[in-house]
């Protein structure tokens, strides 16, 4: 079989860029790692009990910080500790969370908050809860077959409100 020189050239070209693409694309991917981007924290997952502040998940009120709270959460077999917590409106939150198993989502809807949870990294996300109600948190990872019954509960409170009902 013949194949003319144009289309020796021409294959030689498109094989010489497939190359060229697959190996940046390859050295990037090894390079960045396959990491979270907001893991700036490693943590042993074996040991999340015991490492602060997962010993004690919940909302924090935090002085001298950039945020009011801290919400702390951990998600382990279908599950998030706490099931649910509430923090003021108007108030700036960091929500740190991880996980002891499997990758888990952590996504509270209606917001903007989405993370996804995995196993030996923190992930951090700070906002200001603007909206007062009720949230339901959501794991958007498929996790294991008790995936869809994996659901906490904010609560974004309006302080004034709560001191004229009492």
């Amino acid at each position: 079989m013949h194949i003319h020189k144009y289309e020796k050239w021409w294959l030689t070209f498109g094989i010489t860029c497939l190359v060229v693409f697959l190996s940046i694309v390859g050295f990037s991917a090894f390079h960045a790692g396959a990491h979270p981007p907001s893991a700036q924290v490693y943590i042993n997952q074996e040991h999340v009990d015991e490492i602060a502040p997962f010993d004690n998940p919940g909302v924090r009120k935090v002085e001298g910080e950039e945020w009011d709270y801290e919400v702390v959460v951990v998600a382990a077999a279908f599950m998030y500790t706490p099931n649910e917590f509430e923090v003021p409106l108007g108030s700036k939150v960091k929500f740190i969370a991880t996980t002891k198993d499997v990758v888990h989502g952590f996504q509270i809807a209606g917001t903007n908050i989405n993370m996804m949870l995995e196993p030996g990294y923190v992930s951090e996300f700070v906002t200001t809860v603007d909206k007062p109600g009720e949230f339901l948190i959501l794991c958007n990872e498929y996790c294991g077959v008790g995936h869809t019954a994996m659901s906490a509960k904010l609560k974004v409170v309006d302080p004034d409100e709560k001191r004229e009902q009492q």
